[in-house]
């Protein structure tokens, strides 16, 4: 029992609590001071929130346990779309390079078709070329010339490799990426994508491939019209003689047809030729030009075939005209007569030449004529050679233009050393001077 003791000072103090313990005739006591209240109230507070922590815990454990799980299901769901929207786009991306590659082979096999057809353009009009130089034709086209040359297959098939090179200079090797990756990279410098590169090459070359077609073209057209005009020339210019040498258009068909070029430019003989009629075949506009180019070289060499047969030449080159055609006071008459020829002025021996390839139809002496020599050129039209001091061709001979045919002299009815030249049409006599003015014009266009 406790006893509460004070000071009449301070008043009453209380007394402290004492834990008495028995245990047989021991008896124990102890004294409970007020900090071991406390720290026993501590140690059972600190079990209580233990105990309600602890089965918190269990209750709250597997909601816990769900919550983390389902976090780390959504990390990993993440992840994997993620992990496919990168291969989505690696997918896009590989797709755009092979579509991008499939264009550059489709645009590199059309350059490669176009160079083909180039090349063979350029055999095809390489003939006709050399056919219009050795008509003579004006060449106005040098510089097409060179640019016809940079049409072979080495100047266009580098060009195409050098295209198709350009992305390989800096693509890592590998068989898909070499080809493709670089079309999807920019370019540091400019900002520029291979791809842009690739086009403007591609433009480049398929410009130069236009350029070159179309010097093709005008090439064609330029030597067309030239043989057109020089095939007009002359015939203009034989026709001021009375004659014709037009040919006739199914004859120069036949013969272009043919294609013997030999006859073409001989005149053609006529051959048996037949069949059922079939619609020419359907052509480009670079073929139908090199059949007109073709169709006009054909007529200028027949006109130029027949021009060669007609007597334009001078029968005594660098000798004056003494006389000419036409009516004069007759020298031995003294009275006006027919001069069916001109003089030329030559001194006895000279060289006497034919004047167009023919056949030798009299060769001797004929009256007035004296020594005289009469060619026969086909087609109604004759020279006569006379008052010639020898003769040197017997009759049937073939000469040709420019053959030696006898010497002048003074034979005959002459005054003097001369030789008389006369150019007959159908066995009458016409201006031998129409015949020499039209050659001196025509030598521009046959020689």
């Amino acid at each position: 029992m406790s006893q509460s003791s004070g000071s009449p000072i301070f008043g009453k103090r209380k007394e402290q609590p004492i834990l008495i313990l028995a245990r047989g005739e021991k008896v124990h006591h102890m004294t409970v001071r007020p900090w071991m209240t406390a720290v026993g109230v501590s140690i059972g507070a600190l079990f209580a929130v233990g105990y309600l922590a602890s089965t918190s815990y269990l209750v709250l454990r597997d909601d816990l346990i769900g919550g983390t799980m389902a976090r780390q299901a959504r990390m990993q769901h993440d992840y994997e779309d993620r992990i496919s929207a990168l291969r989505a786009q690696v997918d896009r991306v590989t797709s755009r390079q092979l579509l991008d590659q499939q264009v550059v082979e489709e645009k590199v096999e059309k350059l490669l078709q176009q160079q083909q057809a180039l090349t063979s353009r350029h055999g095809k009009l390489g003939s006709l070329i050399e056919r219009a130089e050795e008509s003579g034709l004006a060449d106005p086209g040098k510089d097409e010339t060179e640019t016809e040359k940079h049409a072979d297959a080495t100047g266009g098939i580098q060009a195409i490799e050098r295209l198709m090179g350009l992305a390989a200079k800096t693509a890592p090797k590998g068989p898909a990426l070499a080809y493709a990756a670089p079309f999807s990279r920019a370019d540091a410098r400019g900002g520029d994508t291979i791809t842009d590169r690739a086009d403007r090459l591609f433009s480049r070359v398929t410009h130069s491939l236009k350029d070159i077609e179309r010097s093709q073209k005008d090439r064609i057209a330029q030597l067309t019209s030239g043989a057109i005009n020089a095939t007009d020339a002359i015939e203009t210019i034989v026709a001021r003689t009375g004659l014709s040498v037009t040919p006739d258009p199914a004859d120069a068909e036949e013969a272009r047809a043919t294609g013997d070029d030999a006859d073409i430019r001989s005149g053609g003989d006529d051959t048996g030729m037949g069949g059922p009629y079939v619609a020419p075949e359907t052509k480009d506009v670079f073929d139908r030009q090199l059949v007109e180019l073709d169709t006009a070289l054909v007529r200028l060499e027949q006109v130029r075939g027949e021009v060669r047969k007609l007597p334009f030449s001078n029968p005594a080159p660098q000798s004056d005209i003494t006389s000419q055609f036409g009516n004069r006071m007759d020298p031995f008459l003294g009275r006006l007569a027919l001069h069916a020829g001109i003089d030329f002025r030559v001194a006895i021996g000279t060289g006497v030449r034919s004047t167009a390839p023919g056949k030798v139809v009299v060769a001797g002496r004929n009256g007035g004529y004296g020594n005289m020599v009469e060619i026969d050129h086909g087609n109604g039209v004759s020279t006569r050679y006379g008052h010639l001091s020898s003769i040197l061709v017997n009759v049937g001979d073939v000469v040709t233009a420019g053959d030696v045919i006898g010497r002048s002299g003074s034979t005959g009815r002459s005054t003097g050393p001369h030789l008389h030249y006369e150019v007959r049409l159908h066995g009458d006599a016409v201006d031998p001077m129409r015949f020499l003015n039209a050659g001196m014009k025509l030598s521009t266009y046959i020689d």
